[in-house]
């Protein structure tokens, strides 16, 4: 007899169903998997006997084949088990179930019969509700994850038996429910607060200026100065996730296995903060099967990266096409897969090797070849794509010792807020722009015009500071987002000013 149930995997963030096709003969006892299976597939061969054994069923000495289409997209990972089992059962009529074409079945098995977590959760839902499947059983651990989607049954099972008694029509089973509501009445609850920072007023306000229009940022410093704390609380002056992008961050967490079984849903912008021994595939993904790396993880969220010289060059150059594009494509002889990599980069750095250039309280021992071979291993495409570089003075004793409150970052957060509402309206016409970081050229000419005064001060810049010419687009667009928090339809000289100050790196403070 021939049998037939669906599954489903991933690629990418994507789903794609799975028909698992059973066949069953009188012949000597086998067990074989075919249509591209790696080996946690191969070996499920061991947990369905064991399983279906340990549940209390007999197990039926017969030739199984079983066939994971489409043949052509290799299989991975332990979530083809229950489908298999179930499949395996229903050609030998250990059990007669109906109406399986609207189900999806998913999970690994223990040799006990209990179900274990699987990845991908959320995805497959959306997938199978788009396609039209009416139910999906998974384990209960995995569940809530699923029931984020609204118009589909999702059903969370501890064990083989308990499935088989539900689909039999012998167990009853209400479908899991998701409050979205509930879930984002914890938004932005931050543990960290940009009031437990002493000092630092113009760090913070470029900081407040980077989350309005999502530009990137380079903090350059002494070590203590700060840099590593308030990349920190970046994350606590963002605007709220909306729920589509609460979604797309929790699908990138959900295949590669990291979202924990008790958050469902990520409704906070990620922070991801990898070592500067991270190798390349690490940070952008990959592998024989690719999985997201740490931009990915980082999507609608930051990527802070400390100490930045001390990261190798190839895996800093790999990050320019992600800045560029917001997408990291992956591509292997069979397959080419894309993540999404919207993020917005704050990295920090020494202005030396000894890191004490700029501190007016300790000598620095760099001499000036030292110094010039530091610097460079930061490339200039890299920096090209940084919109705002500050400087991260030591903090005077005064400040530290100061009793006066520093602004909450809820009220840092409200005009940040404000500026991005401001630059959602200016750009609702483009798709492809969401803030002023997005901005290209034929945008940066059309949203940030300038009266003579504004344009004889850059002109100014640019000859008197040696600011190079790729700092010219940079300045604009940081401009444009510091007149949005001021609530200024023009972009004013005072703005322009404060902008110039934010290209440290181009002043060539450091390259003496």
């Amino acid at each position: 007899m021939l049998s037939k149930v669906y599954s489903a995997a991933t690629i990418g963030i994507d789903a794609y169903v799975v028909e698992v096709e059973t066949h069953v003969e009188k012949q000597i006892p086998g067990f074989t998997v075919v249509g591209l299976p790696d080996n946690a597939v191969k070996e499920s061969r061991e947990r369905v006997i064991a399983a279906i054994k340990n549940s209390g069923f007999n197990y039926p000495l017969r030739k199984f084949t079983v066939n994971l289409a489409p043949a052509d997209i290799k299989k991975e990972g332990s979530a083809y088990d229950l489908p298999i089992a179930i499949g395996v059962m229903v050609s030998v009529e250990l059990v007669s179930f109906i109406n399986l074409e609207k189900t999806i079945l998913l999970g690994e098995l223990s040799l006990d019969g209990s179900l274990r977590s699987v990845k991908g959760a959320l995805p497959i839902a959306v997938e199978a509700k788009k396609l039209g499947y009416q139910n999906i059983i998974l384990p209960e651990e995995s569940a809530k994850e699923a029931a984020i989607v609204e118009g589909i049954n999702v059903y969370g099972m501890t064990n083989l038996k308990s499935v088989v008694n539900f689909l039999d029509g012998e167990l009853d089973c209400i479908p899991i429910k998701s409050n979205i509501n509930e879930l984002f009445s914890a938004v932005n609850e931050y543990s960290l607060d940009f009031s437990d920072v002493k000092g630092q007023e113009n760090v913070k306000r470029a900081l407040e200026i980077a989350a309005a229009g999502g530009h990137n940022i380079l903090m350059i410093g002494p070590p203590g100065s700060g840099k590593t704390m308030l990349a920190k609380r970046f994350p606590s002056i963002l605007p709220p996730l909306t729920f589509n992008e609460a979604l797309e961050t929790t699908k990138i967490h959900s295949v590669a296995g990291i979202l924990s079984s008790e958050k469902s849903l990520i409704t906070e912008r990620p922070f991801r903060s990898p070592h500067h021994t991270v190798s390349d595939a690490a940070l952008i993904g990959g592998g024989s099967f690719p999985r997201p790396g740490e931009v990915s993880f980082a999507h609608h969220g930051v990527l802070f990266l400390d100490e930045l010289p001390e990261f190798k060059k190839n895996v800093l150059e790999v990050m320019r096409q992600p800045m560029e594009d917001y997408r990291v494509t992956i591509s292997r002889s069979k397959m080419s897969v894309d993540f999404p990599a919207n993020f917005m980069l704050a990295a920090a750095m020494n202005p030396c090797p000894c890191g004490y250039l700029t501190d007016p309280n300790k000598e620095c021992t760099c001499n000036s070849v030292m110094i010039q071979r530091y610097m460079g291993k930061i490339s200039g495409p890299l920096l090209d794509r940084i919109d705002i570089h500050i400087e991260v003075p030591a903090v005077k004793y005064k400040e530290l010792s100061s009793e006066a409150e520093s602004e909450s970052s809820v009220d840092i957060r409200k005009r940040v807020v404000g500026a991005r509402q401001t630059q959602i309206s200016r750009f609702i016409k483009l798709e492809h722009i969401n803030n002023n970081a997005d901005m290209g050229t034929r945008e940066v000419r059309e949203f940030c015009k300038l009266d003579t005064a504004g344009r004889e001060l850059i002109k100014m810049a640019m000859t008197k500071l040696g600011l190079s010419a790729r700092a010219y687009d940079r300045i604009l667009k940081v401009s444009r987002t510091i007149a949005d928090l001021e609530n200024s339809d023009k972009i004013m000289t005072s703005h322009i000013s404060e902008a110039i100050q934010y290209r440290s790196l181009d002043r060539q403070l450091w390259r003496h």
